[in-house]
């Protein structure tokens, strides 16, 4: 039957008037890819799985672990990681929560004696997998030996203080309050030398900022040589304002500093309760901290050199305190 010339069109496949769109759903597609640790085929999947499983079988434990924020984001714990770094913590009595060793560890010497020194000490052993110690690490290098330190738990400066005064006064301690705080000090290594000269000398605590200073870290508990077990350290939420009550306790707040008005061998407040601030060694004791103080003690050295080292300082300082407090 002839078309009169005209041409068929064929229908186009799709959705037409009226059908609702039925095939919209089938342009959507799947949505984006889930990530690695997400899907049940993959290895990361896997390892997220055995890390979480590591961290359910420790008691108290929670995802994390390793390097925490505490309150106002403070760290409140750490790790050591590596064979030396681990066998000389122990060695140094530092504090420990836990000793992490991998599954199969190749033994060494270091770690025989981590083992050993840990098992003495009664600190937990927990084998672990790598994923896992790789993650408390942040991908650190380990070497399979990963030691978990539990916060320091900080006294309050101002209660140390009031405290100390009150057994001084009672006949309970024999010497006069000594104290050492830092102004803008941020090594630790720093605070370890302090920790441990005033043990030494017989110093009662060191007082640090809560802000932009340094904590007791492993490695101040290293450098400290075991020295932050005798001397307590506490923390002030506010230096100057804490230097403040300490004057009206009726404690002398001494700043060290090389332009001092008082020469270290002429401190006559000695024998009196004393606070020795010291600042940073290349910013000094800052303005208002300086401005705090009833004495700026400068240590006499030979022109040629700058200044000396912050815990160098402190040490020379405690000497002579205590020098003098021994002479009758």
């Amino acid at each position: 039957m002839a078309n009169n010339g005209r041409r068929s069109v064929k229908a186009k496949k799709g959705p037409t008037i009226g059908t609702g769109g039925h095939g919209r759903k089938a342009l959507e597609g799947k949505g984006p890819t889930p990530k690695a640790e997400d899907r049940p085929y993959h290895k990361a999947h896997k390892n997220k799985q055995l890390a979480e499983r590591s961290a359910a079988k420790r008691p108290g434990a929670a995802r994390g672990t390793g390097a925490r924020s505490g309150p106002k984001g403070r760290a409140t714990e750490e790790v050591v990681t590596g064979r030396n770094s681990v066998v000389e913590a122990l060695r140094a009595g530092i504090p420990a929560k836990a000793l992490h060793v991998a599954i199969r560890i190749e033994m060494d010497d270091r770690v025989k004696e981590s083992l050993k020194l840990a098992a003495e000490r009664g600190i937990p052993l927990m084998e672990t997998g790598k994923p896992e110690l790789d993650r408390m690490t942040d991908d650190a290098i380990h070497q399979g030996l990963v030691l978990q330190i539990p916060p320091y738990e900080y006294q309050d400066a101002y209660e140390l203080a009031e405290e100390t005064l009150a057994s001084w006064k009672r006949g309970h301690v024999a010497n006069a309050p000594l104290f050492v705080a830092l102004d803008g000090i941020t090594d630790p290594r720093n605070l370890g030398a302090i920790i441990r000269s005033v043990s030494a000398f017989s110093g009662h605590g060191v007082i640090v900022p809560e802000r932009r200073s340094v904590g007791v870290t492993a490695s101040a508990w290293k450098t400290s040589a075991g020295a932050a077990v005798r001397v307590p350290v506490a923390r002030a939420a506010n230096l100057n304002n804490t230097l403040k009550a300490f004057k009206n306790m009726g404690i002398y707040v001494l700043g060290l500093d090389g332009d001092g008005d008082v020469s270290l061998p002429d401190l006559s407040l000695a024998k009196e309760p004393v606070c020795i601030v010291v600042g940073s060694e290349g910013k000094g004791l800052s303005r208002l901290v300086r401005e705090n103080c009833d004495q700026i003690v400068s240590i006499p050295i030979d022109s040629a050199m700058e200044s000396l080292n912050a815990s160098m300082a402190v040490g020379i300082s405690l000497y002579e305190v205590s020098r003098q407090r021994a002479a009758k």
